[in-house]
């Protein structure tokens, strides 16, 4: 009976994932819609106790042996990158989900990759990445963004990359291509159609994508959906401060002639709420993430026995 509680509980919580961008109108810095308005407008989800992002502690993560590697499929294919979008509140790419997959990492499936954002501060001097780790901001972060392939899963599983700056010009090559589409998407709503000039994994290069963090989240954004299942690596891409400058200098917020440029558009870290962060460094074995019983001892005894409660009572009338 236990573990079809908990089997439920799980599955009640993968179900909190709705969709990437909701209905809600929000901002990074205007009074009426900024970070500390999101519990306020989006109050269903941007208040709850496993919000994203979080500064991990090195000293506090657990090994896990089931944190294998990851397969990825179409990270190669320069077509499978299709159009650069200025959304107002970051700059998107959206990916071809029929052309990249990515599975493994003890993922629940296969996952389709569907679009890439990023976050940033005010230049290279000042970061604005969302995760840190020891207290540690980065320049930037970037983030994929996976929906199941199957029904198993209603689960978004969110792959987090720092951005660190290096001393180079225009290096990597793939960064200085990418960054040259930003003079096309000036104001918010543009975009510009990418030419098959750079692949996901020339935008990664560097990255030993087999070292990662891995814990229970949510969308950084309103709607703040929980039940994201967050892989962060630990190695940054590496990035020339003159590429990075150009995110801060070069795109805007709205389509006004006196609009702001994009800046510090991150979230900041949320409180971790008793969460084990995990990560795939060998050590003692502890149960998946995914693991029902995994989600359970996430939870402080003060929730566990009603949400248990409530989730039986879920389960027998789902059953009736």
């Amino acid at each position: 009976m236990m573990t079809v509680i908990l089997t439920c509980l799980a599955t009640y919580f993968l179900h909190m994932v709705c969709s990437v961008s909701g209905s809600i109108s929000w901002c990074y810095h205007s009074p009426s819609c900024s970070e500390v308005t999101w519990p306020i407008i989006a109050e269903k989800h941007c208040n709850g106790t496993q919000q994203s992002p979080i500064n991990i502690v090195t000293a506090n993560v657990k090994a896990n042996a089931n944190l294998t590697s990851f397969t990825y499929v179409g990270y190669n294919d320069s077509t499978a990158l299709t159009v650069i979008k200025n959304t107002g509140t970051s700059i998107q790419v959206t990916l071809d989900p029929k052309k990249m997959r990515v599975a493994g990492g003890n993922l629940p499936g296969r996952f389709a990759s569907t679009e890439f954002h990023l976050h940033w501060g005010n230049g290279s001097a000042m970061p604005g990445s969302e995760h840190t780790v020891n207290g540690k901001r980065f320049p930037m972060e970037l983030h994929i963004v996976n929906k199941p392939v199957s029904n198993t899963s209603d689960s978004l599983a969110v792959l987090g990359v720092f951005i660190e700056a290096s001393n180079e010009t225009g290096k990597p090559e793939s960064w200085k291509t990418l960054t040259s589409y930003l003079t096309r998407i000036v104001k918010a709503g543009d975009k510009a159609s990418l030419f098959r000039n750079f692949s996901m994994d020339d935008l990664l290069s560097g990255v030993d994508r087999t070292k990662y963090y891995r814990y229970l989240g949510s969308l950084t954004t309103p709607n703040c959906n929980e039940g994201v299942i967050w892989t962060v690596f630990k190695d940054p891409i590496r990035v020339s401060r003159d590429l990075i400058d150009l995110f801060s200098t070069t795109v805007y917020i709205n389509n006004s002639s006196n609009s702001p440029l994009m800046t510090n558009i991150f979230r900041s870290v949320q409180p971790v709420n008793g969460r084990i962060v995990m990560s795939q460094v060998a050590g003692t074995k502890t149960p998946g993430l995914l693991n029902p019983t995994s989600i359970a001892a996430n939870l402080s005894p003060s929730l566990m026995y009603p949400i248990l409660s409530l989730t039986f009572l879920y389960c027998v009338l789902a059953f009736l």
